[in-house]
């Protein structure tokens, strides 16, 4: 169920107009190159924005769609300076961007979303300490910063649960699974690296779903529908639309997405993941603050894409309509999957995207494509 909010908990006004729109021809800074800032490059060129990316990588996939690139580092101080002097707004693709160079940033132009769901998404202990703040349940969580938390932690949950890099990590990096562990923790804390981590419950759900919502700078929100999520090795295989949920599931999905950005004063697009419980509950798994790989199926099923959603946002333009016209399902082709793109192309109401990436490497995301079908059959 896509859905609409002016912030309240009501649904938008029509033709309500609080914030000044960028005009065409106007500046949007990316930090971040990969193929998130390449895909907001493309919907900010058909809304007649120019784009500047901000990678250290020479030739990054979002290069190659963008007006032009500044290859520095993220916290480069110069080049940040540059960045703010050439924009008029400044977002970014991934969850990593670090929160001075956003703060640093934020002095000079309007940055969103805004450095607080940096700080919130990048450490998994702040993040659900947030949610659950808000009233949002998520799996049970234990901080460890040592063996003798983990020992604890895991006593806790009888042996069993997941350990987790309490910073950066993602598409299952960075994590160790434990099921009835009753040996000697010892060096473990060591050999994960040494840092800040956080021991997961094990959450015995029926599947996972995800909501892609966004909000404007005048406080109204839209979300698509709720997709059903497939993992494989921890990087998301497949995303299906419409999730196989009660209406309920979805509208609570969805308003906690809601929930999400009004607490965190947010403008643009994010992707909540959630765990759907047998009972048709749900437990939030974990928010990123960009638009989100389970999303990509909107640019093929829906009028406006999460991405053109995104620059709307950030831009000042009113939301787009977030009902799909189709039902779908989404692929990510990873690795070697990226050879079976010709053959793709010979399938009808198949939309393809691939990600401009020279080298072919396991676990990396060379693409996706999405299989469209009408609704309901």
């Amino acid at each position: 169920m896509a859905g609409r909010s002016d912030g309240e908990g009501g649904r938008r006004p029509h033709g309500r107009i609080v914030t000044q729109a960028l005009v065409a021809g106007s500046t949007i800074g990316i930090i971040g190159g990969g193929q998130l800032g390449r895909m907001l490059a493309m919907a900010a060129a058909r809304l007649g924005y120019r784009t500047i990316i901000l990678e250290p990588q020479a030739d990054c996939p979002a290069a190659q769609t963008a007006n032009r690139q500044i290859a520095a580092a993220y916290d480069d101080r110069a080049a940040l300076a540059e960045l703010a002097a050439a924009c008029d707004v400044v977002t970014y693709e991934f969850e990593n961007v670090p929160v001075e160079a956003a703060k640093f940033l934020a002095a000079a132009v309007p940055v969103h979303p805004p450095a607080r769901a940096l700080e919130v998404a990048q450490d998994r202990l702040a993040e659900k300490t947030f949610l659950n703040g808000i009233g949002i349940s998520t799996a049970d969580f234990r901080p460890v910063d040592n063996d003798r938390d983990l020992a604890a932690a895991l006593a806790a949950f009888g042996g069993s649960g997941i350990l987790k890099t309490r910073r950066m990590g993602y598409d299952g990096k960075g994590q160790r699974v434990f099921r009835e562990f009753a040996g000697d923790v010892a060096g473990i804390f060591d050999a994960m690296g040494g840092v800040p981590l956080i021991l997961e419950s094990f959450v015995s759900f029926e599947r996972e779903i995800s909501v892609i919502a966004a909000r404007g700078a005048d406080g109204a929100s839209a979300a698509y529908d709720p997709a059903e999520n497939i993992h494989r090795a921890g990087i998301l295989h497949t995303s299906t639309v419409p999730a196989s949920i009660r209406p309920d599931t979805a509208k609570a999905a969805v308003e906690a997405a809601f929930a999400i950005l009004r607490a965190l004063d947010y403008v643009g697009v994010i992707g909540v993941e959630l765990f759907v419980l047998p009972d048709g509950s749900i437990l939030s798994n974990e928010i990123a603050p960009r638009v989100h790989n389970s999303g990509h199926w909107t640019e093929a099923a829906c009028a406006v894409s999460q991405f053109e959603q995104h620059i709307r946002a950030v831009a000042g333009l009113p939301l787009g309509d977030t009902r799909r016209h189709s039902d779908c399902l989404m692929e990510n082709l990873i690795g070697d999957d990226v050879l079976r793109a010709e053959a793709l192309l010979a399938e009808p109401d198949l939309v393809l995207h691939l990600y401009g990436k020279s080298e072919v490497r396991p676990g990396r995301k060379m693409g996706h494509f999405t299989r469209l079908k009408p609704r309901g059959i």
